[in-house]
């Protein structure tokens, strides 16, 4: 029953969000992200908690207020897009993002190397895994976890591969991952999520202990792949920024914990400093530092 009722509410966005101007669902996205804010205690002292660990004093309450606000508003962006660009041409979906340091990901694919794509929570995370597929005419296989309603899910993979993205999901992630790299698509993972002590490696995240996924770890040094590193980002709502940075080089000596360290903590950095630039963009709900 709740299935029917899940998809009768994306039916209802999907028709709303196509007769709503996008000036006016972006104030009433701002709207509802102010007001789950407001409402949800649970989470505002989450981000708080969060905050204060991250930043300390550096910034004021109404900073940090402004920052809580505008993590409720990527969620919304990022789930209201999903919806929105069911059915729409590739092209449109490409229409208002521009992208930085494309020559970096043009180059592997000029040599014919593959690579891991890692990114995080950040922006609307859902639109950068479909324009990268779209830009560079690869298949992205993200890593996610399946989520309860068997008939949503189904929906959101066909959503997905529309635009050239893939899911495997994270029980038997690695086994998964190992096969479509032998496919030669590219892995996307999202490394900015807390997981099991006996699961994850330490890094420092902030100036503190978290854990942090290995996966992109394990399969680049075991493949002989580079992590390339890629966010998005937006000031408005209506136009975007992909921006690829530098990879992080694969490496493989005869100490594999100490490979998967490095590799696993340069991951962490170059979140942190992607999230410094920018921490309204970072989702601010995670329990990041959960399990240290």
């Amino acid at each position: 029953m709740l299935d029917y009722l899940y998809l009768g509410l994306y039916t209802f966005f999907k028709v709303l969000l196509k007769i709503i101007p996008d000036v006016l669902m972006r104030k009433m996205m701002y709207g509802m992200a102010w007001s789950a804010y407001r409402l949800s205690a649970k989470h505002r002292k989450r981000i708080m908690d969060n905050l204060n660990l991250a930043y300390g004093d550096t910034l004021n309450s109404k900073e940090k207020k402004e920052i809580g606000i505008h993590a409720f508003m990527n969620l919304l962006d990022t789930v209201f897009g999903i919806v929105k660009r069911d059915g729409m041409s590739k092209e449109k979906v490409l229409e208002n993002l521009k992208f930085e340091g494309l020559e970096i990901i043009e180059k592997y694919q000029q040599e014919g190397k593959n690579f891991i794509l890692i990114t995080g929570h950040y922006g609307n995370w859902e639109l950068l895994s479909q324009s990268i597929a779209i830009k560079f005419d690869l298949t992205l296989v993200g890593v996610g976890r399946k989520i309860d309603s068997d008939v949503m899910d189904e929906v959101l993979k066909k959503n997905r591969e529309q635009f050239n993205v893939e899911m495997v999901y994270k029980q038997g992630a690695l086994k998964d991952c190992i096969k479509v790299i032998n496919q030669d698509k590219v892995v996307g993972i999202l490394t900015d999520q807390a997981i099991r002590k006996n699961q994850s490696i330490d890094v420092e995240f902030f100036g503190h202990k978290a854990t942090h996924t290995p996966l992109a770890s394990i399969l680049s040094r075991k493949f002989g792949l580079d992590l390339i590193p890629a966010y998005i980002s937006t000031e408005d709502y209506q136009t975007y920024t992909v921006k690829i940075y530098e990879p992080i080089k694969h490496i493989k000596t005869d100490n594999q914990e100490e490979d998967l360290a490095i590799l696993t903590q340069l991951q962490s950095d170059v979140m942190e400093d992607v999230i410094r630039r920018n921490p309204k963009q970072w989702f601010w709900m995670h329990r990041r530092w959960k399990n240290t």
